[in-house]
């Protein structure tokens, strides 16, 4: 399931997501080492053509990492101080490099990205949002694909 499918599903928490996102430059993207240990990167992301975009420089670790294993989780940049206005996002799923120079050259003419460059689609398996709402209640509002946003709100 790409980025289009779920903004075509659940566009308001999608619409939130990437105003997240778009507020700031720099994430923090989790990938898992040979090991299995995660290790945490760095990273910049792009929402084009219905798709988010994982782009970085060849041979980083964070790209041997998903290229021996896809399973990745991003979290939004949250911003200076305690403010986190629209809350908390991360998105969970699986990297797949794009090897067809076309898609590739089409990114980069958008982006314009330090060549040569990796680059992956994502397929999603979680979007999380974390806010607080009334200064009184957390809430979970957590989407999988084929099922419809769960909130959870707790004191």
């Amino acid at each position: 399931m790409n980025w289009a499918v779920f903004t075509t599903t659940e566009p308001e928490l999608a619409e939130t997501v990437e105003e997240r996102f778009r507020a700031f430059t720099h994430h923090t993207l989790a990938t898992l080492r040979k090991d299995g240990s995660p290790r945490t990167s760095g990273l910049e992301v792009r929402f084009l053509n219905g798709e988010l975009w994982l782009a970085m420089m060849p041979d980083s670790l964070k790209a041997q990492d998903l290229l021996r294993d896809p399973r990745f989780a991003l979290q939004a940049n949250p911003g200076a101080g305690t403010d986190m206005g629209g809350g908390d996002v991360r998105v969970g799923g699986r990297a797949y490099e794009v090897e067809d120079p076309a898609a590739k050259a089409a990114y980069a003419e958008e982006v314009e990205p330090p060549e040569p460059f990796h680059l992956f689609r994502t397929e999603l398996t979680e979007v999380v949002r974390t806010y607080v709402e009334d200064e009184k209640y957390l809430v979970v509002q957590v989407w999988t694909p084929g099922e419809p946003v769960r909130t959870l709100k707790r004191t």
